[in-house]
């Protein structure tokens, strides 16, 4: 493969992404629309954007996606992409009947310079939204940030269109929620109801990209956050952000615009940020931790103190996003794990003093990078300086993998070539425990691959 030739000489690059570890903000703004219910997301561009959008996360959640387009042509790139839009919201609700339509530009309609606030404000004057539908819009320029960047700036969208405050608290916590699987967030609400916690979750893609096979196709399912769930996250006692990157500018929208204090919590992965998830729930919904939970976290223990053998000293690579490589690096530092390379493409100047935070002292060798020239290609490099013994990230790894026989966990987004990330979470300390099979299995499978015939024990 063509990966054989890449150098482990780094030479510093100020302009040049090679294999980024990311992928486009249209994407995430997308995902994050998906999340409520009766949404069809709209991408303001050409025909071929919006169908890349669409089958990344198709590919990835193996799940149809629906979203619709602008299709602008040549004329519309020139002369600009109003008059498309204004056609495509009319043709929308009339054909399609969506409750909310959420827009989010693309790299031509950003650059010719379209308007999506003036084009959405006239569609409303000439009535071309019907009474009682929505439309929504942010801007996601795809030459800027990431797919988590245009996630964020959706979040940022649904609080300042349909946050309310009207001075009547509801008592609620609002779970603002990073971008995770269905699975994740279906598993942060059955902890939160174990806890009897009075919470509202946005975005909610639980029930739309992993809903059941029953013999009938549903345009809009039942799952995500509602219409009425939205408007009242104005009137809640607090707002927990489940992810930095994802959730704190909507979290600071929100007590912006409501006066909802807020706090910014890790993703719940591994022991330590799960941990501080459920401290933070326990004392923001003034309620208690119930012993089911503390037994969950027993049985995580458990099972880390019985394999801790395997585990001990192992290099670790992670690529990815940067509210999941936080807490799973400090999950791996926690198992005497040592991640030694860390890449994320999603820019933020927190990484940096997080990563140092979290390594200090022990993983003293560790190199870590975030932003543009963050990239496979870095890590690659890094890894070709001295071998790991594991990568994580999600499926253009396997092309590193494979040339330098390393064993791979895929995580994060896109996995495009194996199932189940969608359906098992590896939030929560259950979630825990599924990370430390997956990461168990590779390296025991590896083991006993390489083991010599008369050395393969049959009890490991």
């Amino acid at each position: 493969m063509l990966l054989r030739h890449t150098t482990d000489k780094v030479i510093d690059r100020q302009a040049l992404t090679i294999n980024p570890a990311k992928t486009c903000q249209p994407i995430g703004a997308m995902y994050a629309a998906l999340g409520i219910q009766g949404c069809l997301p709209h991408s303001h561009g050409s025909q071929g954007c919006c169908s890349y959008h669409r089958s990344t996360l198709t590919r990835h959640y193996k799940e149809p996606v629906m979203a619709s387009t602008s299709s602008f042509t040549e004329g519309s790139s020139v002369f600009g992409g109003q008059s498309n839009l204004l056609q495509a919201i009319e043709t929308i609700f009339s054909t399609y009947d969506p409750e909310i339509i959420a827009v989010h530009s693309t790299c031509l309609s950003e650059t010719i310079g379209d308007d999506l606030n003036q084009i959405l404000t006239k569609a409303r004057e000439e009535g071309k939204v019907p009474k009682g539908k929505h439309v929504i819009h942010c801007n996601t320029p795809s030459y800027v940030g990431s797919h988590v960047t245009g996630y964020a700036n959706m979040l940022l969208g649904m609080t300042s269109y349909f946050a309310q405050h009207t001075g009547i608290s509801n008592y609620q916590v609002n779970l603002i929620s990073g971008w995770i699987e269905p699975c994740d967030m279906r598993e942060i609400k059955r902890i939160a109801k174990k806890m009897q916690a009075n919470t509202m979750m946005f975005p909610d893609t639980s029930g739309i990209l992993d809903g059941p096979l029953n013999g009938k196709y549903t345009f809009y399912p039942k799952g995500g956050t509602t219409i009425e769930e939205l408007i009242s996250a104005g009137d809640a006692k607090f707002s927990l952000g489940i992810g930095q990157w994802a959730t704190e500018e909507a979290a600071k929208k929100l007590e912006y615009k409501c006066k909802v204090k807020y706090d910014i919590c890790d993703v719940p992965i591994g022991l330590q940020a799960t941990d501080r998830f459920i401290t933070a729930l326990s004392r923001y919904a003034n309620v208690k931790v119930p012993q089911s939970l503390t037994n969950e976290r027993g049985r995580l223990l458990d099972m880390i103190a019985d394999m801790h053998s395997y585990l001990y000293g192992k290099r670790v690579a992670l690529y990815g996003d940067p509210d999941w490589l936080i807490p799973m690096t400090e999950f791996l530092v926690m198992l005497d794990m040592k991640p030694v390379y860390i890449v994320s493409g999603t820019p933020g100047k927190l990484f940096e003093s997080r990563m140092k935070e979290i390594l200090g002292e022990k993983v003293p060798e560790a190199k870590f990078k975030n932003g543009e020239t963050a990239d496979m290609f870095l890590l690659h490099q890094w890894i070709k300086q001295e071998k790991v013994d594991l990568l994580i990230g999600n499926t253009y790894g396997k092309y590193i993998a494979r040339d330098e026989d390393i064993p791979f966990v895929r995580y994060g987004f896109p996995i495009l070539d194996r199932v189940g990330h969608s359906y098992f979470p590896t939030v929560g300390y259950h979630g825990g425990m599924r990370i430390l099979e997956k990461i168990l299995g590779a390296l025991m499978d590896r083991i006993d691959r390489d083991a010599p015939e008369e050395k393969l024990e049959l009890v490991m």
